[in-house]
This record gives structure tokens, C-alpha cells and sequence, in this order.
């Protein structure tokens, strides 16, 4: 992979740059030395590594606003970034770049239970939102894996989703409005407390724009009451194609489950080791379905699934019966990830979404591609919205197991696309899957894109080198069919 070739002259002026960010955000809000801005270098793709020019942590609007104006007059490009457990490496440094930690913007700051509604700073964790309104029996309905330590302000910038985002949504579903500062240090503010806005749907255009567009500093999200009753189905299955099958007919029944979930056995023993929830061993797949709502609905609903899950083939179906059974049963899938780390050296987690029906035969090609590549994979996805997480395992110390890894996650993503998916369902197209954006989209289509992020960046400087394969500069795309002005992007640094 590639990025922008960094402007040795932005680098031979990095104590006048210093100087002038010292002036915003004063104290310890500018970070320079070698080995703090090592803790920077990388989000969750940590097989990609660049330290910043420089870190600066401003704690309010008015100092982003000028620091992204003072950047723009200096010509200096600008990552955003937030926890940093992002997994496609939107938030990967540039060696000529500033890179925007917005950790401090941290609270909450108004619960509006009248209108449903929180509206907190982009640095609060998704779990945090859910916290702050637990006591009143509202919870904020997103809840990706990472969320204990994922952001608010993250979660816009990639769409996320989580286990439950199947029949509440994903991020842009739960978002309400949002405050902005544009590269030129302009203030805007899109929605609000009001469950639409008139005029265009820009919020809906940043929502999962990746830091390309703008830096979020403050989010209204809608929150809801949790349900009265909410139940899990744990179902063991003989091989992933009956599993799928499952999923595809609990849908077509017109059953939407609060939360799908399936993992194949790989997964299964790596949480069970991990967790140790109670997962069947001796099973090829595992689902779990969670229904929610009013107790009688409830009842039914878990009825017509264990009856759909028996025609199916399942081996074995155990229903919870209380809520520590319920939170067991998805503690191992929440835990996924960390589990996988403990027999494997190293994972790749990859993001793509398929058509439901496209489920049984995805997951026999993937198998054929793990022989192809000589390299293990897990799978556990969003079952219900066909969003896979394929863990591919590897061990970066062995020569070509990293290459092999990468080209291994590019087959399935072309994979996804061929089967009439989509590249990515949460984690974004970052550097993972920008060079890949060709095999989805057409050059018209690309350029189309850039046009629109002219709209908002017109000199390239806010997250340059993520998500389009190519850049051109913005006096190239007024026209049709472009010609030069091509940046140049040499290689990443990987580890």
C-alpha cells in the first residue's frame, strides 16, 4: 500500500509548525517527543506503522477550529483521529501530517429523556452513552465489540454497527445531529434534537466519511428504553451451510431478531477457552439470536425460531433463562477478537457484507481460499445483516505469512463484491481496502466521490491517502475525464 509522498518541506518547517500549535493549545496539548509519538504511530491495523509530525490534543471546539485553520494556512495535512482502535487505518499517521487526537473531548454533556436523546463529545465511548443513561432504563442501542473503548466520535467517522445494529441500526440510524469544524476552521452544525432536518441529508453524507470531510466535535444521539424482556438462543449446527441456512429462514419468517450472531468452530473453541460461556464444542456453527420486546412477544418469537432452527438440523438449542445467562451467552462473541489473539501470533479482522442468501456459499469459498493461502481463518459476523469478520490467523515472524494474510482478505473482499456485497459494513475502507475500491466502484464513480470531498476539503489536506485509490486534485475533477494532477504515493511502512 501506498500514501501521499510527504512534502519535505512541511517536514524541514516542523518547529515553526510546532510553535504555532503551541500558541492554540498550550502545555502538554502538542506532543513532539520521538518515543511519545510512537503511542500514535497506528490503530488497530498494527501491521502498518508511521509516526506523526506532530500529535496535538486540543480540549474545545474553538481550538480545533484554529488549529485546522493554521494547518490549512500552512499547508499542513491533518488526521483525526480518536481511541485509535479503528481496524482499516483511517486513523494511520502521515509523516508530513498533524495528527488530530480528540481523546479530551471527553463528557457528556446533556441527557434530554423528554426527547430521547444525548448529546455528548466525541471522545465519550459508546459504552459510556450507555452508562450514563442505564439508571433511568434508556441505553444507546450501537454497541460494536470494541465498545468499552471505541468512541462516539469514531463510531460516525466509520458508520459502525454491532451485534445488535440488525433491528436498531447502525450509527447513522441512532444519530440525531452533529457539530463540525471544516478545514478551514468553519463551525457548522448539521440536525439536532428533531428526529429529521430539512434540506440535504449532509449528516447522512459524513456519517461514515472517514475524517475525510470534517472533524466532529460534538453528538446528539437518539437513545431508547431497553426492553422489557430480552432472551437469548444458543443453536449448535453440523456445518456453517445449515447454519446460513437458518438465518436466511428466520428472516424470510419475517422475524427480526434484536441480535444474530454466528460463529464457526474456530471461533467457537478460541471464546469458550476464553470465556468459558457454555458454548457446545462438538458443533461446526453457532448462532446466537437474541429476541427482545414485551414478554408474551418474546415467547412466541423464540417458539418460531427453535422450530425453524430444528428444520433446519440444528444439534443443539439451549434458550436463556436468566439475564447472566443471557450476558454469557454473548460475552464469547464480544470477546471474538481478544480469544483469536491467544492462538495466534497475529490476526487480520477483515469487514465485508453479503447478501444473506449468499451466506452458505461465502463461507464454503472462504474455506477453499484458507487452503489456497495456506493460513487458518475464524469467522464470527453480524449473521442477520450478512456483515462477515473473517480473522484471518497468521504469524507475522514467518517471511510472506503477512503478504499472504493481505492477499488472502483481498480475495474475500472480491469475494463479497462478486456475490453482489459490498466492500465494507463498519470498519470503513481506510488503507485496508483502498486499493481494492476498483473492484466496487468505476473510475466515474471514484471521481464522483473526490468531487464531493472537494465540497467540503478543496485542498486535500484532511485525511489524504485513505479510501480513494488514486487522488487527483480538485481543479482536475471539474472535468469529466481527468488527466494528471495524480499524487504520487509511495510505500507504508509495515511491521
Amino acid at each position: 500500500m501506498k500514501m501521499p509522498e510527504p512534502d519535505g518541506r512541511i517536514i524541514a518547517n516542523r518547529r515553526a509548525i510546532v510553535e504555532r500549535l503551541r500558541a492554540i493549545v498550550p502545555g502538554e496539548g502538542v506532543i513532539v517527543d520521538e518515543e511519545e509519538l510512537r503511542a500514535y504511530e497506528c490503530d488497530g491495523l498494527t501491521a502498518y506503522r508511521q509516526p506523526p509530525l506532530v500529535v496535538v490534543l486540543p480540549s474545545t471546539t474553538d481550538q480545533v477550529s484554529r488549529v485546522l485553520t493554521a494547518c490549512r494556512e500552512m499547508g499542513v495535512k491533518v488526521v483525526p483521529r480518536g481511541a485509535g482502535t479503528g481496524l482499516s487505518g483511517g486513523a494511520l499517521p502521515l509523516a508530513d501530517g498533524v495528527l488530530l487526537g480528540m481523546g479530551k473531548f471527553n463528557r457528556v454533556l446533556e441527557v434530554d429523556y423528554d426527547n430521547r436523546c444525548a448529546v455528548v463529545q466525541p471522545g465519550v465511548t459508546n459504552l459510556g452513552i450507555s452508562n450514563a443513561v442505564a439508571e433511568r432504563g434508556f441505553y444507546y442501542a450501537p454497541d460494536p465489540s470494541s465498545q468499552i473503548a471505541c468512541t462516539i466520535g469514531g463510531n460516525v467517522a466509520e458508520n459502525s454497527g454491532g451485534v445488535h445494529c440488525l433491528k436498531y441500526g447502525l450509527t447513522t440510524n441512532n444519530l440525531l445531529g452533529i457539530e463540525m469544524v471544516l478545514m478551514d476552521g468553519t463551525v457548522v452544525r448539521l440536525g439536532g434534537k428533531h428526529l429529521d432536518a430539512g434540506g440535504y441529508d449532509l449528516m447522512g453524507v459524513v456519517t461514515g466519511s472517514e475524517g475525510l470531510l470534517g472533524v466532529v466535535t460534538e453528538v446528539t444521539v437518539r437513545i431508547l428504553r431497553k426492553p422489557a424482556t430480552a432472551r437469548a438462543v444458543l443453536i449448535g449446527f453440523p456445518s456453517n451451510e445449515s447454519a446460513g441456512d437458518c438465518v436466511a429462514a428466520i428472516i424470510a419468517a419475517g422475524i427480526i431478531p434484536g441480535g444474530m450472531e454466528m460463529m464457526d468452530k474456530p471461533a467457537i473453541h478460541a471464546a469458550e477457552a476464553f470465556v468459558h460461556a457454555g458454548y457446545p464444542l462438538d458443533v461446526e456453527a453457532l448462532l446466537i439470536v437474541e429476541l427482545d420486546g414485551p414478554a408474551a412477544e418474546v415467547d412466541h418469537l423464540i417458539e418460531r425460531v427453535s422450530d425453524i432452527a430444528r428444520t433446519r438440523g440444528s444439534l443443539t438449542l439451549r434458550v436463556s433463562t436468566t439475564e447472566e445467562e443471557r450476558l454469557s451467552f454473548w460475552a464469547g462473541r464480544k470477546a471474538a477478537f481478544p480469544a483469536v489473539g491467544r492462538i495466534s501470533p497475529d490476526y487480520l479482522c477483515m469487514d465485508g457484507t453479503i447478501p444473506r442468501k449468499a451466506l452458505p456459499l461465502v463461507l464454503s469459498r472462504m474455506q477453499d481460499l484458507a487452503e489456497k493461502h495456506r493460513l487458518r481463518v475464524a469467522n464470527v459476523f453480524h449473521a442477520g445483516d450478512g456483515n462477515l469478520h473473517p480473522l484471518i490467523l497468521y504469524d507475522a515472524n514467518k517471511p510472506g505469512e503477512l503478504q499472504a494474510a493481505e492477499d488472502f482478505g483481498a480475495d474475500i473482499l472480491r469475494l463479497c463484491v462478486e456475490v453482489g456485497g459490498v466492500l465494507t459494513g463498519e470498519h470503513g475502507v481506510g488503507v485496508e481496502k483502498r486499493d481494492l475500491m476498483g473492484h466496487q466502484f468505476t473510475e466515474v464513480d471514484l471521481k464522483q466521490q473526490q468531487r464531493l470531498k472537494c465540497a467540503f476539503d478543496p485542498d486535500g489536506l484532511l485525511n489524504p491517502g485513505k479510501v480513494f485509490p488514486e487522488l487527483h486534485r480538485c481543479a482536475e475533477l471539474g472535468r469529466l475525464h481527468v488527466s494528471g494532477g495524480k499524487l504520487p504515493f509511495p510505500d507504508i511502512p509495515r511491521f
